[in-house]
Parts: structure tokens; C-alpha cells; sequence
């Protein structure tokens, strides 16, 4: 059977996520960012509340991938931090200014992140040479790669991802982007054994008083009274899907 990631962006949902099944959680903060490091509070409240395993993300930022000095000794900090938890693995992406991995960069990664699994984000996804780049990250000893197979959705990229599954010796291909209920026989029929799903749905803020004319987002026309959840019965629904195939 597939195995189903969960990416959860607080304390009840990776609780929600595990409730409804998942196998694993990615943990993360800032939605709207793509998902940036979590906080040392979410990452122990989650670690003590949460049985099955959670990979933290090491992002300092959003935007690209490609980190100065100083972002990647935070990185580096943040990776001896979830290690020091006794987090079983992390998620973590670093390219270099030509659009490759940078290797110099992930090898410090590699051996800050000891016995964690670490699996190489989307950030492969603006990789120059998606080929050239799973083999590198297999000789780096990645255990894994989320991917859309370089395009918006993993669907759309599906050619690839199947192309890349079949790589020999290569770190496990975990599709991710768009994965939903309607299309997960699409990556089970294609090979694919682990899947990645935000299994989201907005809500309404609890607040009654909303105060009019003032913002605290750069964004104006970001709405701050709704709130981001994983969605526990679209979790539960996929994992019963996935459990008959």
C-alpha cells in the first residue's frame, strides 16, 4: 500500500492528520510561503502529542532556494535543533545560483542531519536537470524527493515522476502538488509508493469583531480571518482508497 504524507501547518493539524490516518506528517509554518521552519514551540508541542513520524522543514525563507552563508548556519542550527527532539527525519531543499544542487551546502546538511531520513522538497522542481539532480541526491544519501514531476501539479507531471521512479539506485519518489483523492489511482497505477498531500480546506476565523481598514499582511488583498486545516476526512477518505489497492 502507498504511503500518505500529510503536510500540517499547526498542532491540530498534525493531530487532525493523525486521527484520520496518515502515515507521516510533514511539519511546517506559513502557508502562504510554501511552508517555512516551524517554531520551536509547534516543533515540541508537536513531538510530544504526535505518535507517528513528523519530518520538520528547514526553510529560513520563502522565495528561491538558493541560501546565502548566514541563511544556511541558520539551516544548519535549526537541523541540530530537530535532531536534538528526536525527530526521525526533516524535509530540506538547496540549489545553487546555476539552478543545481548545491553540494557543498547539502553535504553539510547531510552530516548535521546524522540518522535523520531527509527528504529533498520541491526545490527540485526548479532544478536545470531533474535527472542529473536524483543522482546526485542518491550519492548524497537522501532517502527521498518531493516532486511535481516539474510542473504546477504532480498529475501534469506524471511522465516524469514515472521516468524518475525507475531510476536505478535513486532516493524514493514522493509525488506531491495537487495530490487528492480524484487522482490518487493516477500515481498508484504509475509505481508511485509514496504521496504527499496538503488534504486542506480554508476556514472562517472565530472572531466576531473584525476591525475594518487595517492590515497586518503586505499582501492587500490577503484575507487574515480565515485560518488553514487539514481536512481529517479527506485524509481518512484517501487512506481507505490507498488501503483497497
Amino acid at each position: 500500500m502507498a504511503l500518505l504524507e500529510v503536510c500540517s501547518y499547526s498542532l491540530e493539524c498534525a493531530v487532525t492528520a493523525q486521527q484520520a490516518g496518515a502515515d507521516r506528517i510533514e511539519l511546517c509554518s506559513a502557508p502562504k510561503e510554501g511552508g517555512l521552519t516551524p517554531s520551536v514551540g509547534l516543533l515540541k508541542q508537536t513531538r510530544a502529542r504526535v505518535s507517528i513520524p513528523v519530518h520538520p522543514i528547514i526553510r529560513p525563507r520563502g522565495g528561491d532556494f538558493c541560501y546565502s552563508d548566514s541563511e544556511l548556519a541558520c539551516m544548519l542550527d535549526d537541523i541540530a535543533l530537530v535532531r536534538e527532539l528526536g525527530f526521525p527525519g526533516m524535509v530540506v531543499g538547496i540549489l545553487n545560483e546555476e539552478g543545481e544542487v548545491n553540494v557543498s551546502a547539502m553535504k553539510k546538511v547531510m552530516a548535521a542531519s546524522g540518522d535523520m531520513a531527509v527528504t529533498f522538497h520541491r526545490a527540485f522542481d526548479m532544478c536545470r536537470d531533474p535527472r542529473g539532480a536524483l543522482h546526485t541526491l542518491g550519492e548524497l544519501g537522501v532517502a527521498r524527493v518531493l516532486s511535481s514531476g516539474q510542473r504546477q501539479t504532480a498529475e501534469s507531471g506524471i511522465t516524469l515522476l514515472t521516468e524518475l521512479n525507475q531510476q536505478s539506485g535513486a532516493p524514493i519518489i514522493m509525488a506531491g502538488a495537487g495530490v487528492r483523492l480524484n487522482n490518487l489511482q493516477l500515481f498508484v497505477d504509475n509505481g508511485i509508493t509514496e504521496l504527499h498531500s496538503s488534504a486542506g480546506r480554508v476556514e472562517p476565523s472565530p472572531m466576531r469583531f473584525r476591525q475594518a481598514g487595517v492590515s497586518m499582511s503586505a499582501d492587500p488583498q490577503a484575507d487574515e480571518f480565515n485560518r488553514y486545516r487539514v481536512d481529517g476526512a479527506a485524509v481518512a477518505a484517501m487512506k481507505a482508497l490507498l488501503a483497497k489497492r
